[in-house]
């Protein structure tokens, strides 16, 4: 989706999220070094200043700049205007940042990280203080550079080809000219505007791996017999081969007209909740599914469907809970539906 004056092919957030949900249906992780590069490219694209975009997008292009971002903190969740990590604006109109960020997708790999800070604008809204700063490092674990460090992998029950990690901030001096559009302040809107497509990225990711689940489901329900016959001619495997289908072709189609809407210019939150909340749970609900049909084998490292459902998790917590996708669809709804007195 970079534009090609940057070196990208420019391509629409539709035909990525096609790529994002094949590359899913092989190998989750590798979707999710991706989309959080683009994320940060997507940012820039709609938030940098001139000089921001001609310094990156190149090299994001190539995949010489390799972006991450971060929002959440420990302890902090969802709860993004929370935010306690602090750059604090000295006299010469640069700032000092301290704090500690969590949950950093490619956090070691990265060489650029789009961070979520509070600073002092004054305001009184919690989130009208947060500004993103584009935060250059090099790859690696330690301390990366004076007043930031990596301290490790995180280890987690699935998602392992992605390194997620902490971010330290202690005295990290950083620049005016490195705040995402140069205007401190308005970090929080940049960020749910990198979220949403964000949003829509991982309901393909879900779709991916759901087809993937169905696929080894009714390939091992035509192999595998039981009292004489291949359990897919049994009806309670039958059916539940009919439901997962279903669950799989609903997602995709949700997350199609998410993607369009975005791509169309339009505000796509409420779609791109629905898109997300439907395709998480249906993608828990598949692999579950295909996981019993395999029935022993399924537990077993052997076979593919025991990574899929260590993967299948993660995706309900990623980009928002379902329950934060709840409370975005809701609100979305109530001021499309408010009573007109």
């Amino acid at each position: 989706m970079i534009p090609e004056e940057y070196g990208g092919l420019g391509e629409s957030l539709l035909t990525y999220a096609l790529v994002v949900e094949e590359i899913a249906r092989g190998w989750m992780s590798v979707s999710g070094v991706i989309n959080t590069h683009f994320i940060v490219a997507y940012m820039l694209i709609q938030h940098g200043t001139q000089e921001q975009k001609e310094r990156f997008l190149p090299r994001m292009a190539t995949g010489e700049v390799r972006g991450a971002f971060s929002m959440s903190e420990p302890g902090l969740g969802s709860d993004v205007a929370g935010i306690r990590t602090k750059a604090t604006r000295q006299d010469d109109g640069d700032y000092v940042i301290d704090g500690q960020k969590m949950w950093l997708t490619n956090g070691g790999s990265s060489t650029l990280v789009a961070a979520l800070v509070r600073t002092d604008e004054g305001a009184e809204k919690a989130h009208q203080n947060l500004t993103t700063f584009l935060i250059e490092k090099p790859a690696g674990f330690g301390e990366v550079v004076p007043g930031i460090t990596i301290p490790g992998k995180i280890e987690k029950m699935g998602y392992k080809g992605v390194d997620t990690t902490e971010l330290v901030f202690d005295g990290y001096q950083a620049k005016a000219s490195d705040i995402l559009g140069g205007t401190p302040g308005r970090g929080f809107s940049q960020m749910m505007d990198g979220v949403e497509v964000g949003r829509v990225n991982v309901a393909a990711r879900a779709c991916g791996i759901s087809i993937r689940a169905f696929e080894l489901a009714i390939q091992y329900a035509q192999q595998r017999e039981t009292f004489g016959k291949p359990i897919a001619q049994h009806q309670a495997i039958a059916f539940q081969l009919a439901e997962m289908a279903t669950k799989v072709e609903a997602s995709h189609t949700m997350m199609v007209r998410a993607a369009r809407l975005k791509d169309a210019g339009s505000r796509n939150d409420v779609e791109a909740g629905m898109a997300k909340l439907i395709a998480s749970e249906y993608c828990a609900e598949v692999t579950t599914q295909s996981f019993r049909i395999h029935g022993g084998y399924g537990y077993s490292k052997e076979y593919e469907i025991e990574r899929l459902m260590r993967e299948a998790p993660f995706l309900l917590i990623g980009e928002g809970t379902s329950e934060i996708q709840k409370t975005i669809i809701s609100r979305g709804l109530l001021k499309e539906y408010a009573l007109k007195r």
